[in-house]
């Protein structure tokens, strides 16, 4: 989870590649909709995000009925958006990636072909709540490579990655 820079892709790769979980990104759920908001930049409402955190969810809970785990990259920028992602399995865990917001300008700034705009980026840091006590999950500092980022990662979730 974080917002938009972060390195929610790729560490998210990472750590399915390194622990052998199925991997998607929250991105391929959005409807049409929302893309084209975006990339208009206009932030997204609550409204615009349920249906979107509800079809993340059911791809997460199809993996936990399978017995299977599974990773996903959201934002997840709202404790209510994370409780409708937890609702899909016995165990949901979060990852946040935080960095500041000069990091965070840059990396957006040095990206292309991505229908979120820079411009977002404070509207996402205004919206954002961070993990509460109560809520399974990590923060981890992006400022690092992003291999040691998701090694800190498994380190502070206490996953071991796969053999091999």
């Amino acid at each position: 989870m974080g917002v938009s820079g972060a390195g929610k892709t790729t560490v998210a790769r990472l750590l399915a590649d390194r622990l052998g979980w199925a991997f998607a990104e929250a991105d391929d759920f959005h409807p049409r909709t929302n893309i084209e908001k975006m990339r208009a930049g206009t932030p997204l409402t609550d409204a615009d995000r349920l249906p979107w955190l509800r079809a993340i969810a059911a791809w997460l809970a199809g993996w936990a009925d399978a017995g299977e785990n599974a990773v996903v990259t959201c934002s997840a920028l709202k404790r209510g958006y994370r409780d409708v992602l937890r609702d899909a399995g016995p165990r949901i865990r979060f990852v946040h990636l935080h960095g500041d917001r000069d990091i965070l300008a840059r990396r957006l700034g040095g990206r292309s072909g991505h229908f979120m705009p820079p411009a977002l980026l404070g509207s996402q840091l205004a919206d954002l709540e961070p993990l509460e006590a109560d809520e399974d999950g990590v923060v981890v500092d992006i400022a690092a490579t992003p291999d040691e980022v998701a090694a800190d990662a498994l380190r502070r979730l206490g996953l071991a990655a796969r053999p091999g």
